[in-house]
């Protein structure tokens, strides 16, 4: 199952029900607590989509830095035909290189997505509740405000908990640098949708780049986020390059 609540009065009413698995990494629509009072496993699958939501983390942020899409469409309009200088280009372009990269949720996605930062020569900071073992790549840990404050590149990658439901609202948006981009490929619910729209039309903070929005998805076709300023908004997937539903499927099975 995927996405479907399976509360304690639905598990009580499913008497013989012996197994839940998840497909998915994140298990919070069930009560986990619960089922084990019952004696039901919970699996889920957390390592599926560990390098296909990474490399699209870089995918948003990349496109926020270069814009290829839209000056692909500027070329295929006809815009750079019609220039006197061999090149143009109407957004700013931005090298990561020495760029502080803050990562909220320092698990196994957003270690990759260190892994990849550092490689690009990213300073690496990073936020956890839970730090374990430190990666062999060159980082920092550090407080939620001192990311926010210090990141030119903030990358949520945690889990939605009831603890950092909407950490990212207008007080923390605040905090951040005005050039800094935002990028979620984790859970919308992080994310007070309009709260950001209003931080990005204002300036507060530079951009946004999202695979996720809101509660429920599809979003509304109201949702503030799909016509804010700098903001890109892709729908939610990170997740599904095809070798991850491989994985997945590969493990939903060993798990059952």
């Amino acid at each position: 199952t995927n996405k479907t609540p399976l509360t304690k009065e639905t598990l009580d009413a499913l008497p013989k029900l012996k197994f839940i698995g998840v497909l998915a990494t994140g298990y919070n629509v069930v009560d986990y607590k619960h089922a084990r009072s019952k004696g039901i496993p919970v699996t889920n699958i957390p390592e599926y989509g560990t390098n296909s939501v990474a490399q699209f983390v870089f995918a948003l942020l990349l496109e926020l830095c270069h814009r290829a899409g839209h000056h692909r469409e500027a070329v295929r309009a006809g815009r750079w035909s019609g220039q006197t200088d061999f090149c143009f280009w109407d957004y700013p372009l931005i090298e990561l290189y020495g760029l502080t990269l803050g990562i909220a949720g320092f698990g196994r996605i957003g270690r990759r997505v260190g892994e990849i930062g550092a490689a690009l020569g990213m300073k690496i900071i990073a936020h956890d509740t839970f730090q374990g073992t430190p990666p062999a790549f060159p980082f920092e840990w550090v407080g939620i405000e001192d990311l926010l404050k210090r990141s030119d590149v903030v990358s949520l990658n945690c889990p939605l908990f009831p603890e950092n439901t909407g950490i990212i609202n207008r007080k923390t948006l605040g905090m951040m640098k005005k050039s800094a981009f935002l990028i979620n490929a984790s859970r919308g619910g992080l994310v007070v949708d309009a709260d950001l729209a209003e931080a990005l039309n204002t300036g507060v903070i530079a951009g946004a780049g999202l695979d996720v929005v809101g509660f429920s998805e599809p979003p509304a076709k109201d949702n503030p986020l799909l016509s804010a300023k700098n903001c890109i908004v892709t729908p939610h997937i990170a997740w599904a390059a095809l070798e991850a539903r491989k994985r997945l499927m590969g493990t939903a099975a060993e798990n059952l």
